[in-house]
């Protein structure tokens, strides 16, 4: 009940402080665990595939909120198995979205004690104790993380003076609890992260302990017991973190019916920003990245292209050994001269087959590079004589990316942001270059048999000129575009 409030509001909070209640989804439940929490019955994997093909057949559910873990299996390398290929190859069959949690921190021996958890934070998460758990590595799955959204549990708001409870993050942090990766070949995971509470420490000699959902820290949602009179509860862990994605998938879905599970994924991850508490972290130590992902999802831009904010769109197929061109329209007043935040995203998402016994574990590879040339023939000879696989990493990219394209690569939702404050006279873009993303699609030679001779993908591209009050972007792109066909070639 709890994640179902969840999912069917997305931030339940806000909603909750507004007084306004208002379900725009249709929500369906397959339980697969009895009310112990526990699976007696048989393996879990085939309850999860019944229940999916069933909703997906009957109803036509494209999008599954899946706050599950096994806690007992934390992915610490080598080959994927088990539910985690499962979900990937029912996300590939039946072209829907799986929304699932990253995990959380089972206290044990490993764990830190008493003002432990406060002075070794956040260090701690990048232990293997914190490592994502079976499902969270699953590929073609969009993984969640969790943030603390407060810093103050009950007591603490009623007595400010008594410092007794300590929070152990602040707010927009990784939760203590929440787990990272990476998955199978260093994919980034969890991708993108959402509010799923805080833990605290009462510091007190006799009453050491730590505080979490109840004291004021967690999540507020719908309550099984409201038949009692009891509407809402509090609770905490990425398992309340990810149906607030999912709602934010969904909402996507039913302003764009007609799109895959490939366009949401590249949707939600290209609109998601590092909260700076977070990117804090990960200025201090890269490593956090794999604790954050690409960040929370912001739903400034997520629905519907604004005047600042433009969103572009593409998809496949592409066949194997092949590139795709796209010419970027980018307008002379995003380039043109001030100091003020710009920015360029670009997100790919494509939903290979897999293999268990094979541990690059995807048949084949698809991404992207962004790059600037004078014209669309330099591009593809450029791409095109790049025949060894070192002449086509070494193919340079537009510089300033915040990812990186041996970071991003390596998953099946690939996102990348380019951020500038000014372009000066020696700006690619102020000399007249134009700027192409460039598709290529690679597959594994044990994998060219289980591809399809064309496979798909959905690609997203933004421009953003957010600091620009005149900003006239979307009006600008638009008649670009109108007097021209669409620059894309199949090579």
């Amino acid at each position: 009940t709890h994640v179902g409030g969840l999912a069917l509001y997305g931030d339940f909070e806000h909603s909750l402080r507004d007084g306004a209640f208002i379900p725009t989804l249709r929500l369906f439940s397959g339980r697969i665990l009895d009310k112990d929490n526990e699976n007696t019955s048989g393996f879990v994997e085939n309850h999860i595939e019944e229940a999916v093909r069933y909703f997906a057949t009957e109803y036509n559910c494209r999008v599954f909120n899946l706050s599950f873990g096994d806690a007992n299996k934390p992915y610490l390398g080598g080959h994927l198995k088990g539910l985690s290929v499962t979900l990937d190859n029912l996300s590939r069959e039946l072209g829907i979205l799986f929304i699932v949690s990253a995990g959380n921190h089972r206290i044990n021996d490993d764990s830190p004690d008493g003002l432990a958890w406060r002075d070794n934070y956040p260090d701690y998460l990048l232990d293997e104790a914190w490592k994502i758990i079976e499902p969270a590595p699953a590929l073609n799955v969009l993984t969640v993380g969790s943030l603390a959204r407060h810093n103050q549990t009950y007591n603490s708001q009623r007595y400010p003076l008594d410092p007794a409870e300590v929070p152990i993050a602040q707010p927009n942090q990784p939760s203590p609890f929440t787990r990272g990766g990476h998955s199978v070949g260093g994919a980034i995971k969890p991708e993108l992260v959402a509010h799923g509470g805080n833990w605290a420490l009462n510091t007190l000699p006799r009453r050491a302990a730590l505080l979490g959902g109840t004291a004021g820290l967690g999540v507020v949602s719908t309550n099984l017991k409201f038949a009692g009179g009891n509407l809402f509860s509090v609770d905490i862990g990425t398992s309340m973190a990810a149906p607030q994605v999912a709602h934010l998938a969904a909402s996507v879905l039913r302003e764009h019916p007609d799109v895959g599970a490939d366009f949401l994924r590249a949707m939600l991850c290209m609109n998601a920003v590092m909260p700076k508490a977070s990117q804090d972290l990960i200025d201090q130590n890269k490593a956090f990245r794999a604790i954050c992902g690409y960040g929370q999802v912001s739903e400034a831009s997520l629905h519907r292209s604004l005047e600042n904010a433009v969103t572009l769109m593409a998809s496949g197929p592409i066949e194997n050994k092949r590139h795709h061109f796209y010419e970027i329209p980018v307008p002379d007043e995003f380039i043109s001269r001030g100091k003020r935040l710009r920015e360029v995203a670009v997100a790919l998402a494509y939903t290979p087959p897999v293999r268990s016994t094979r541990i690059k574990y995807r048949a084949t590879r698809i991404d992207f590079r962004l790059v600037t040339a004078s014209d669309l023939d330099h591009i593809t000879t450029m791409f095109n004589k790049a025949t060894e696989k070192d002449d086509y990493e070494n193919i340079p990219e537009l510089k300033g990316s915040t990812i990186g394209q041996q970071a991003r690569s390596k998953g099946t939702v690939q996102v990348d942001f380019w951020r500038f404050r000014q372009f000066n006279s020696k700006s690619k873009l102020r000399k007249n270059q134009k700027l192409f993303v460039v598709v290529t699609r690679n597959d594994f030679p044990w994998g060219e048999s289980l591809c399809d001779s064309e496979e798909e993908y959905a690609l997203v591209v933004s421009l953003l000129d957010r600091e620009n009050e005149k900003a006239r972007l979307y009006s600008q792109i638009k008649a670009q575009i109108e007097t021209r066909l669409p620059v894309r070639v199949k090579v």
